[in-house]
């Protein structure tokens, strides 16, 4: 199974941190997060990642190049402006192949064991996603989660955690170069039960804004 880490954003809640350091360069307890990523991907067994980048690239590709010195091997999805998700997906489609991958953003912080969805079976449906209680920052959730099946009902309702597998025909209908997001095609497939997911239960950030990147930092150095 290959992985997509989703990091073309340019990071504007984060600025002017990001207008000279792109986000998955930002560093948290001593280590990139984009780096930490590709560190966990490599001991849960993916030998190759696909990374989509935009904004500053030259500098996050000149950091980890082939990839060789952590162990996976990296291709790299330029896009000239960055793309939404499933935008930048399809802009990726060659690469990814024909086969279900893991999806990760760069922008999040957790231990979540990626070995969990390596070679992850999803059957006829077109995506797992891993959710978690809603933060703060996102009282409303995105998704409903009844015994394994992700659905848009009222309630209870979690939030996204930036961790999926999708089969490629989620994507099927999307033009690439086009500016189009993942979360109504993830609607529309629950709609019709070809949605799973499960909750993740351990600490989690997204680290989208100084004030999230200091709490994470401010945790990370009592453990």
């Amino acid at each position: 199974m290959n992985a997509m880490i989703l990091a073309a954003g340019r990071g504007e809640r984060l600025r002017p941190l990001t207008d000279s350091t792109p986000k998955p360069l930002v560093e948290v307890a001593g280590q990139t997060l984009l780096g930490r990523h590709l560190e966990h991907l490599a001991a849960a067994g993916f030998a190759r990642a696909v990374i989509n980048v935009s904004h500053l690239a030259q500098m996050i590709v000149a950091r980890f190049g082939d990839g060789r010195r952590l162990g996976i091997r990296i291709d790299w999805s330029h896009e000239t402006e960055p793309l939404e998700t499933a935008g930048g997906i399809a802009q990726a489609r060659q690469l990814l192949g024909p086969d279900p991958f893991l999806l990760v953003n760069a922008d999040i912080w957790c231990d979540y064991a990626f070995s969990n969805l390596r070679g992850f079976d999803l059957g006829k449906r077109l995506s797992h996603l891993v959710l978690v209680e809603n933060p703060p920052q996102h009282p409303a959730g995105d998704f409903s989660l009844d015994s394994g099946v992700v659905g848009n009902a009222a309630s209870p309702r979690y939030t996204y955690a930036g961790i999926a597998v999708i089969a490629p025909q989620l994507v099927a209908g999307v033009a690439a170069g086009s500016n189009a997001p993942l979360a109504p095609l993830w609607r529309a497939a629950a709609e019709r039960g070809e949605v799973t997911g499960e909750l993740y239960g351990g600490y989690w950030s997204d680290v989208g804004t100084p004030e999230r990147l200091s709490a994470l930092e401010a945790r990370l150095k009592k453990t």
